[in-house]
């Protein structure tokens, strides 16, 4: 026997198709948007180099799913940082 819809399921089904999509682009727009002003925070914050380190950092993080690449690299700048702060009191 075939199986045939009604044409209110179909209806329902094009409306969670296009909701899903409307969704997808939604968050792509939104995470997009997020991360562009990230990373004009981290040339803004740190120097070119550290800049570039933590860009790439960044998008290799979203490369391979992988969050802990990124947060390596944040926690290497924070250590860099107040190693130079405690130099820089020891100076003083």
């Amino acid at each position: 026997m075939r199986k045939t819809r009604s044409i209110l399921e179909e209806l329902n089904q094009i409306s969670i198709d296009r909701d899903r999509d409307h969704v997808v682009e939604n968050r792509g727009d939104h995470v997009i948007n997020s991360a562009i002003h990230l990373v004009e925070q981290i040339e803004t914050y740190y120097d070119e180099k550290t800049a570039k380190d933590l860009t790439n950092r960044l998008i290799n993080s979203i490369k391979a799913k992988d969050p802990v690449k990124f947060s390596r690299g944040i926690k290497k700048v924070i250590k860099e940082s107040q190693r130079e702060q405690d130099e820089n009191q020891r100076d003083s």
